[in-house]
């Protein structure tokens, strides 16, 4: 469970700095605490569907995005 939340936090911090948006304005947008973005982020915290939800349409990209794991190196 942990690897998952490290993989969709980093998902969502790559997308996040690829589009150029602050933490900080991501979160007036979602309507979330910057602290909880960050631990979102850093992979300790578990957020909600409707939080991730939240995230992937205020950064204008599909949950699967946020979600998807990590390729295996061939």
């Amino acid at each position: 469970m942990y690897n998952r939340l490290k993989n969709i936090g980093r998902n969502i911090r790559t997308i996040r700095k690829a589009k150029q948006i602050a933490q900080i304005e991501l979160c007036v947008d979602v309507g979330i605490d910057r602290s909880y973005l960050s631990a979102i982020e850093n992979g300790r915290r578990n957020p909600s569907i409707a939080v991730l939800y939240a995230i992937a349409d205020a950064m204008e990209v599909d949950i699967v995005d946020i979600l998807k794991e990590p390729q295996p190196d061939k």
